[in-house]
């Protein structure tokens, strides 16, 4: 049976999807949150003959030490901990969203394997060259070569 897997770097602004069908077949977008749920629910309904598998990365799963990042300042550790936990919010509600349309997902936490990764290290493991941020790239990460 096909299967299409989709990986997501949440985000609060606009998470980073990767639809992935194989090494040479994927599409590669910055959603917002709503914009996302209509994704999901349009694959769903045209997921006939194959299923779908979203891997959520779950950087909540990790042990937090951004406290600890001497930046010059409580306020800027504050503001950057604030980002962290919305970010992982937004992730917590993709999984909702998930179970709400029936998608098998999966939560991964950030490691070696889906690290921030440079444009070119990026290009030569996929071979894609177009432009894409650093969003996009962790989502793809999360489900290339699976």
């Amino acid at each position: 049976m096909q299967k299409t897997l989709i990986g997501i770097d949440p985000d609060i602004d606009k998470s980073g999807v990767c639809v992935y069908r194989s090494k040479e077949s994927f599409d590669l977008y910055n959603l917002k949150f709503f914009d996302l749920f209509k994704l999901l629910k349009r694959l769903k309904n045209d997921s006939i003959g194959h299923t779908i598998e979203v891997y959520i990365e779950a950087g909540w799963l990790n042990k937090s030490n951004w406290h600890s990042v001497k930046n010059g300042s409580a306020k800027i550790n504050a503001k950057i901990g604030g980002y962290v936990g919305a970010n992982h919010q937004v992730g917590k509600l993709i999984i909702e969203m998930c179970e709400y349309l029936g998608i098998e997902y999966k939560t991964p936490r950030p490691n070696k394997n889906t690290k921030k990764v440079t444009h070119e290290y990026f290009s030569k493991l996929t071979g894609i060259t177009k432009r894409t941020n650093q969003e996009q790239r962790d989502a793809v990460m999360l489900v290339y070569g699976r």
